[in-house]
């Protein structure tokens, strides 16, 4: 997968964390791993950030399917297997 489309998925799904009001900082890490893995190319902190968010976007899905794209999280699904 290209790195600008990679890009654009994972400042969806930041700004979908945002919108959705997760606890903690999720997307603030997620945004960091995205920086690092474009710097280093090591996948492995991207791809556990990856899949938090994932859990969070399935989970408001479960709640209203409309809480989050099902495109949105078929191409994150997408970032995150790198490996």
């Amino acid at each position: 997968m290209q790195l600008e489309k990679m890009e654009k998925i994972v400042i969806e799904a930041v700004a979908k964390l945002e919108k959705l009001k997760v606890e903690g900082s999720l997307g603030a890490e997620l945004s960091w791993c995205w920086f690092s893995f474009k710097n280093d190319h090591n996948s492995e902190g991207l791809v556990q950030k990856g899949q938090e968010t994932l859990a969070v976007f399935q989970a408001a899905r479960e709640k209203s399917a409309r809480a989050v794209s099902k495109k949105l999280v078929e191409d994150l699904e997408k970032v995150i297997a790198l490996n």
